[in-house]
C-alpha cells in the first residue's frame, strides 16, 4: 500500500495536477508499479548467519583484492616477466540462490584481473573474464573452494 502511495503521489507531482484524469493514470501506473515490483522480489528464505563463514569469506576477499591488485598493477607495468595470457574460462556451479550469486558478481568484479562476463541460468553456469589466465583448472578449482564452497556455507 506504501508504494501504491508513493507512486501516485510522484505521479501527480510530476504532472502538478489533482485532475480526475491524472488521478485515473497515476492510480493505473502505480498499481501496475506495485504487480511489476512484487514479480522482482526474491522468494522469501531464511539465510543463516554463520558468522565464521562470513568473516572468511571477506578476509579472503580483502587479502585476495589487495593480492589482485599487486599483481595487476605488476603486469601494467611490465615488472612481471612472464608472458601475460588473458582468457575466459567457464564453470558449473553448485550455487543457485540468486542473493549469493550477487554477493559472487561482486567478488568478481571487485578483484582487480577479473570480471564476470556471463550467467547461463539454465545450466547453472559462470564465464569469467581473467586478465592472466595460466591453468584454467587450477583457477576454477580455487575459484569454487575460496569462494562457492563458503557462499554455499552461507546461502544453501
Amino acid at each position: 500500500m506504501k508504494l501504491f502511495l508513493a507512486l501516485l503521489a510522484l505521479w501527480l507531482l510530476l504532472n502538478q495536477s489533482l485532475a480526475a484524469a491524472d488521478l485515473l493514470l497515476g492510480a493505473a501506473l502505480a498499481l501496475c508499479g506495485v504487480l511489476a515490483f512484487r514479480r522482482l522480489q526474491p522468494r522469501a528464505k531464511r539465510v543463516r548467519w554463520p558468522a565464521w563463514a562470513i568473516a572468511r569469506l571477506l578476509g579472503l576477499v580483502l587479502a585476495d583484492v589487495l593480492r589482485s591488485n599487486l599483481a595487476v598493477a605488476r603486469l601494467v607495468l611490465g615488472l612481471h616477466r612472464a608472458k601475460r595470457t588473458a582468457g575466459f574460462l567457464s564453470m558449473t556451479l553448485e550455487l543457485r540462490d540468486p542473493r549469493g550469486l550477487a554477493v559472487m558478481a561482486c567478488i568478481v568484479t571487485a578483484t582487480p584481473g577479473t570480471s564476470w562476463a556471463r550467467y547461463d541460468a539454465a545450466r547453472n553456469i559462470l564465464t569469467i573474464h581473467v586478465l592472466d589466465l595460466v591453468d584454467e583448472a587450477a583457477w576454477i578449482r580455487l575459484f569454487k573452494e575460496r569462494y562457492e564452497r563458503r557462499l554455499l556455507e552461507i546461502f544453501q
